[in-house]
């Protein structure tokens, strides 16, 4: 049996595959091949779900309807609050979202996908569209097909990937975001020599490591408010080595973590910072606001060099600040920096974690609503690209969304930044129980 083309071309593809957070579109039902009737449709696509549905005509509009719930023949109205249809305009995708949920889909059998009494593809069984704008759905009948009826294909898609229920239990509540900035405030090292957890964040050129801190510090705080440097440069903003120890509001005492920023990485030799520099900041040896040179990593003469650093001195816990809008064109020479520095730290016994920050741009569904995330294939997708590139397992990578234009904090925000310093204090906690199963309790008094 052959393999059915689709018509829709990559980019569309990949655009509702994104608004959706699916991770692939499987094509069931295309009417040049099956036929352009309601037996063939249903025969392929009921009790399947969710689906897409698209229209073509002569005029090269691609239009149609997506539903969450299965195609039957029971003449009756389904309800789907998550129905919408849409068309493709100059490359992007317009949607109109259902207005009455009630009768979001029409379960028709002499008939192909019916939404509502607005959009009906393959129309009694012919090879034509029924539009009309009205109760369930308002559109431009001219933008979205352009009042060209006859269609010269139809194709019903099966979206892969969309799940059920999220793959993360998270609580999206204001008692779960006190929860959370009370279990970091009350966080104590189990060394008796570290009251401050140190963790390093080390990421490309603009993924977000300065913003990071930022983002948990405007939490903290109270308000949006920015200390570290950061922005949109095609070169590292950040220049020097910083320790940044957060407080808890704005007179309050100092937390028991402090986020150490970093130089960005480059995948072009001799730009960026120098994977030796890593070695001594993981090592314990490099003092704070040394000014980074990619020509010449730091000498044990340079200035405020720590020949002979504490436990308080050294990473706890690395954490790579990776962009989930730009996983799938890591270049190789950054992917090989990455690989070199994770080595150096197993060899050290650091524990490390992934940062997946810009989740809402990478998926329309998240930016829709930041409660989308474990919602999301798309996103579970990107996840599991970066586990494979980074070699973390799936479980120690953490998606969050800094501040970055906002004037105010967001619940759902706040919430998965705080739960990203939950995982890290996590994680130092796994470095401290490791020093403890190999040092007596006298070394790590010293």
């Amino acid at each position: 049996m052959s393999t059915l083309k689709s018509k829709l071309s990559r980019d569309q593809q990949r655009t509702i595959c994104s608004q959706l957070g699916s991770v692939k579109l499987n094509l069931l039902y295309k009417a040049t091949v099956h036929g352009f009737t309601g037996a063939a449709f249903h025969q392929r696509c009921d009790n399947r779900s969710p689906t897409v549905s698209v229209g073509y005509n002569a005029s090269g509009y691609v239009f149609g309807g997506y539903t969450s719930q299965s195609f039957s023949q029971s003449g009756h109205y389904v309800s789907d609050s998550r129905a919408f249809l849409f068309s493709f305009t100059g490359g992007k995708l317009k949607k109109y979202p259902v207005i009455s949920a009630h009768h979001a889909v029409r379960m028709i059998g002499n008939s192909g996908p019916y939404f509502g009494d607005s959009l009906v593809l393959v129309d009694g069984s012919k090879p034509v569209t029924y539009s009309k704008t009205g109760a369930q759905y308002n559109f431009n009948a001219a933008e979205m097909h352009g009042n060209d009826l006859n269609l010269t294909e139809c194709e019903v898609y099966q979206m892969e990937g969309e799940l059920s229920k999220p793959w993360r239990t998270i609580i999206w509540e204001s008692g779960n975001k006190k929860k959370l900035i009370e279990s970091i405030q009350s966080y104590k090292p189990t060394v008796s020599s570290v009251s401050q957890a140190r963790v390093l964040l080390i990421g490309q050129v603009g993924a977000g490591k300065s913003s990071f801190f930022n983002s948990i510090n405007s939490v903290f705080k109270g308000h949006v408010t920015w200390q570290a440097f950061s922005g949109c440069s095609s070169t590292s903003l950040t220049t020097q080595f910083r320790t940044y120890s957060l407080k808890a509001g704005r007179e309050g005492k100092p937390l028991p973590i402090i986020l150490c920023d970093t130089m960005g990485l480059e995948d072009s030799k001799g730009a960026g910072i120098d994977i030796e520099d890593i070695s001594s900041i993981l090592k314990g040896h490099m003092p704070d606001r040394y000014q980074f040179n990619p020509a010449a990593p730091l000498h044990d003469d340079a200035h405020g060099y720590r020949k002979s650093p504490g436990i308080k001195d050294k990473i706890h816990c690395v954490a790579y600040v990776i962009d989930a809008c730009k996983v799938s064109i890591m270049p190789t020479k950054l992917e090989e920096k990455l690989e070199a520095i994770h080595r150096k730290a197993n060899l050290l016994g650091i524990p490390q974690l992934v940062l997946l920050t810009k989740v809402d741009e990478a998926c329309p569904s998240v930016k829709r609503d930041l409660r989308n995330i474990y919602w999301s294939g798309y996103i579970k997708e990107i996840m599991l690209e970066v586990s494979a590139k980074v070699g973390v397992p799936l479980s120690c990578i953490v998606p969050v969304k800094n501040y970055s234009e906002e004037l105010e904090l967001d619940l759902n925000c706040d919430i998965l930044l705080l739960s990203a310093v939950i995982q890290m204090l996590r994680f130092v906690d796994n470095y401290f129980d490791e020093l403890s199963d190999q040092l007596s309790s006298v070394e790590l008094k010293n």
